[in-house]
């Protein structure tokens, strides 16, 4: 056989080796698609972005995950069930949005019962084993999550008192946000974040309760003139994975996600505490008048807090009052 015949077997059978090993290679990365309805502006959004970076940076290229942003590929109400059933991987929701699904996921809503960065924390803290119980019998596992800045009204006259909030058409989030609407004497309407600024332009709403974070989302001051900051709620979004496709990776991927999991819940609340301020301060510059609580508005939120916390219990059982029990108990 001569040489230049060998160097054309041995150039072959390499070419086959590799066209062997190349379908190997492939299985080897894993890829992951994560959804979430907020867009890429919003400071969730940059954190999970951040968060799925680290995630892959340190899987050592074994992991490849496409972030899916402003109900792009799955609305809201859509995403839990969509991770449930892998059709993505990975998910990022509202919690309190799958109120109707369990109490313990809309605890944070209840009005008036967290009104600090502290008392947030202490929430969350008490809430988690819940919530992670009830996510693993649905075969998903709690990433971390993120508390919004405090929520405040939107609407075109000052709030005088919550009596200023009668008859109005309130765009809400949630149950409880449309129980409070409701208990305010105004019209709740169920209106996803992307749809708000059609639902104000067509009338379907004329206020909202929210952060100001979502208010700059969605350029309020295009259809709002006040903004009126009463803590109200610290509503946390929460970053969830199937269980099946976390265990499917080697251990040392698992820890690495786990890693730059609780790196971006760390960074997450430092991010929400800041985004109180600035996004307040883009709303003022954009020509809204930011309101300060009257006692009597103070009064009657309170006053609507507690009639929901003690309906929240009711539908809670047991174990929702031990939750809050503690909860007062710890912030006392």
């Amino acid at each position: 056989m001569t040489s230049i015949r060998r160097r054309g077997l041995l150039a072959a059978s390499g070419g086959l080796a590799a066209a062997a090993l190349a379908p190997r290679a492939a299985e080897a990365q894993t890829r992951w698609q994560v959804a979430t309805a907020y867009p890429d502006g919003n400071f969730h959004t940059r954190n999970l972005r951040a968060f799925v970076e680290e995630a892959q940076q340190a899987s050592g290229g074994r992991l490849q995950i496409q972030l899916h942003s402003n109900a792009s590929l799955l609305r809201m109400p859509e995403i839990k069930r969509g991770v449930q059933t892998g059709q993505v991987q990975m998910g990022e929701i509202l919690l309190s949005a799958y109120g109707n699904e369990d109490p313990f996921f809309e605890v944070d809503s209840v009005p008036q019962l967290v009104t600090s960065t502290a008392q947030a924390r202490k929430l969350a803290e008490l809430q988690r084993p819940y919530v992670e119980a009830r996510f693993n019998r649905q075969g998903l596992s709690l990433l971390y999550w993120v508390p919004w800045p405090p929520s405040g009204l939107y609407t075109n006259v000052p709030v005088e008192s919550v009596e200023t909030l009668r008859g109005l058409k309130m765009r809400t989030f949630n149950a409880l946000t449309n129980r409070f609407a409701t208990l305010a004497g105004a019209t709740p309407t169920l209106v996803q974040q992307a749809e708000v600024p059609q639902a104000f332009a067509t009338g379907v709403v004329n206020a909202m309760v929210t952060s100001a974070a979502t208010g700059v989302d969605v350029q309020a001051w295009d259809f709002c003139r006040h903004f009126t900051p009463i803590g109200f709620t610290r509503t946390k979004n929460a970053i969830f994975v199937r269980q099946r496709d976390l265990a499917a990776l080697p251990a040392e991927a698992q820890a690495a996600i786990r890693a730059a999991a609780a790196a971006a819940e760390a960074r997450g609340w430092a991010a929400s505490d800041t985004e109180t301020v600035n996004q307040q301060n883009v709303l003022q510059q954009r020509g809204m008048t930011i309101g300060t609580p009257t006692p009597a508005l103070m009064e009657g939120l309170a006053r609507i807090g507690r009639i929901q916390a003690d309906e929240w219990v009711a539908k809670a059982g047991d174990e929702g009052r031990r939750l809050i029990d503690a909860y007062r108990a710890a912030v006392a």
